[in-house]
Formats: C-alpha cells, sequence, structure tokens
C-alpha cells in the first residue's frame, strides 16, 4: 500500500508519476501525503498542478488555495524554492476566478441581475465584501442591512431637490467668509485623542451649521432663511441636546474622509450635493456614487463609508439626519429617552461627533 512508504518516496514517485502524464496515480500519492501532513506547502502545490494538467480545475483551486492559506498560517514568508509555484497558483487562481465568472455571466447577464441579487454574486466572487452595520456606540437589532435607499420611499425629497438653486445662492454668500466655516472634527484638548486624525482640527473637512447638536444656530440660520425653512417637513431625528445636525459639509480639493462607522444606527444621513465642481465620490460598503448637484443622496452611516473630492475646487453638500423609516414611533420614543438618559449619565453626547 502506498501509505506504507515513507513521505519522500511518495512525493518521489508522484512527481515521477506526473511527468510520466500519469496524473490519477499522482495525486493519489500526494493525498496521502497530505493525510499525513496537511500543511506541506510543497506537497498543495504539487497536487495543483497535477489536478491542472488533468483538467480539473476545481480539484486544482482546492489544492492550490490550500497552499496559499498554509503560507498565511505559517507567517506569510515565501520559501525561495515555491515562490515559482506559488506565483503560478495564484495566476492560475486568478484564471479560475475569471473563467467561473464568465459562467455566472453566461447564464445570469449582470445586466440582467436586480440590484441586491448582484452584490450577492460579486459577494461570492470575492469582489466585495460583507459590509454589515457596525455603530460604535449604540446598536438597535433588527433593522435591514441596506446601504444607499431609494429617494424615490421619501415624499419630502422632490421639494428639496427643487430648492437646490436658491440654497446653493445662501451657500455662495456664506462661502464668501472665510471664517464662517469650521472644521468638521473638533479637537477636544480636554480629553485624550487616541483615535487622532489628519481631519482632526483640519479646515479641509469643514462645517457650517444651521442646526447643531439639536439646537438651532440662530445667527445661521437668519444668513441662510430658504435653507432652513426646507425642513419644517422632513422628519429630522430630533434628540434633545444631541440631535439633529444640519449643516454645510465642505471637501477642499484633494480632501479624503477615510473609511469609517458612524456612531448609531438609528438614523440615516442625507446629502443634498450643492456644489460640485468636478468628480468626487461618496463609498457606503460595497457601492460608490458621485455626488450630482441637486440630486438627495441618503444613506446608513453605521455602515463603513469614506469620501473623496477629486475636484479641484471645493465640494459642498447639504447634510442632516433623519429617523430611519423602519423605526416605529414608539421606537423613536424610546431611544430618545434612553440615549437622553445615557448623556445624563455620563455627561457625553452620544449621537454628535465622530
Amino acid at each position: 500500500m502506498t501509505s506504507t512508504l515513507p513521505l519522500e518516496t511518495r512525493k518521489q514517485a508522484a512527481f515521477e508519476h506526473a511527468r510520466a502524464g500519469r496524473f490519477d496515480d499522482a495525486a493519489t500519492l500526494l493525498l496521502s501525503v497530505l493525510n499525513e501532513t496537511p500543511k506541506d506547502i510543497g506537497t498543495l502545490l504539487l497536487l495543483g498542478d497535477v489536478q491542472h494538467a488533468a483538467g480539473r480545475t476545481q480539484d486544482a483551486s482546492r489544492a492550490y488555495s490550500g497552499a496559499l492559506q498554509a503560507i498565511q498560517l505559517s507567517g506569510g514568508q515565501v520559501a525561495p524554492g515555491f515562490q515559482q509555484g506559488v506565483q503560478r497558483a495564484q495566476a492560475r487562481l486568478g484564471e479560475y476566478a475569471q473563467g467561473y465568472e464568465a459562467f455566472i455571466e453566461g447564464e445570469l447577464p449582470k445586466a440582467q441581475r436586480t440590484k441586491r441579487f448582484d452584490q450577492s454574486v460579486d459577494i461570492l466572487l470575492g469582489k466585495s465584501g460583507i459590509y454589515l452595520q457596525q455603530p460604535t456606540k449604540y446598536y438597535f437589532p433588527g433593522l435591514p442591512q441596506i446601504q444607499f435607499y431609494d429617494t424615490v420611499d421619501f415624499d419630502w425629497v422632490p421639494g428639496l431637490e427643487a430648492k437646490t438653486p436658491e440654497i446653493k445662492n445662501e451657500l455662495m454668500g456664506v462661502l464668501s467668509d472665510h471664517q464662517a466655516f469650521r472644521p468638521y472634527l473638533e479637537r477636544a484638548d480636554s480629553q485624550p485623542n487616541v483615535k487622532s486624525h489628519k481631519l482632526v482640527g483640519n479646515d479641509d473637512w469643514s462645517a457650517f451649521y444651521l442646526w447643531k447638536d439639536g439646537e438651532r444656530v440662530e445667527e445661521n440660520c437668519a444668513r441662510c432663511p430658504v435653507t432652513a425653512a426646507a425642513f419644517e417637513n422632513i422628519p429630522l431625528d430630533r434628540l434633545p441636546g444631541q440631535a439633529p445636525s444640519v449643516l454645510f459639509s465642505l471637501l477642499k480639493p484633494g480632501a479624503h474622509i477615510p473609511p469609517h462607522h458612524g456612531l448609531i444606527n438609528t438614523r440615516l444621513i442625507c446629502h443634498l450635493p450643492v456644489l460640485v465642481p468636478g468628480p468626487a465620490w461618496l463609498r457606503v460598503g460595497s457601492e460608490t456614487r458621485q455626488w450630482q448637484e441637486g440630486k438627495v443622496c441618503i444613506f446608513d452611516d453605521s455602515v463603513e463609508h469614506e469620501a473623496k473630492n477629486e475636484a479641484s475646487e471645493t465640494r459642498v453638500v447639504l447634510l442632516f439626519d433623519i429617523w430611519r423609516p423602519e423605526l416605529t414611533l414608539e421606537e423613536r420614543e424610546e431611544v430618545t429617552k434612553f440615549l437622553g438618559a445615557i448623556s445624563t449619565y455620563s455627561g457625553e453626547k452620544i449621537v454628535s461627533g465622530n
């Protein structure tokens, strides 16, 4: 029986079988070796080559993937003798992935897929990760995992979009005052800034507030009366002393907001792009969208998101937060009371900040 032969003898015999084109015999010997030494990188790579030569691409894929996993488990360093084999394995795995994707495209063309199903296919193919709500402060269970919401489901959107020219006119007046905007991420010198990054205290990302921590900023609202009045019929998430926030959010040319998660998942963030002079994008989870002037976008900021202004001029959106529509009135009241109680106890504003 082959399993009684020494490991090195079996490996050499498998190599000779492979050279002679006896792929089944070679695979049998190599599998017997792996039964005893399942993380043997050289044997896994050779088994992948044998199965590939025999036309068994799925078996080859498993062997090659096993070799790469074994390398990672051993610290990620590739021994000099295995480098060509690893490069060959990576190249073939890429070819298999392309073939698999082409097969799926033939069976279910991308142009005919529904949006959510298409996302599931991208996850299966490894083209996208799984992005879930991960708020940093408060998690409310049972809410749907939606990255961007369809604005047709919000009856207030057309009215707000129609006001874009007037809102933009007010914004331009504010922009003429160079002292009006303050850094969005303000440095709290009275607290440790352990998670601080380059945008803290940096006006590359800055804000002009109409509501801040749930309170109207009367002076700023007076400067932008049309903008302030536009929120009379919008379901802002009113949490006394904490929310909503309504602000013009400014990104200077080249400014990048790195990937992060929001504080709570009981709200949605809304953007009305008011000034978009060139390419500028927002990624939420697996989906990236370009801002378009006058077109509202609504998203769940408890899902990982990032943004960048790639234009050569400043980008500004009107940013505000609303209740998630899935929450009942009773649940909204409970959340309001609960977060208010926590804030009173800790002295910390749970909803505001980053």
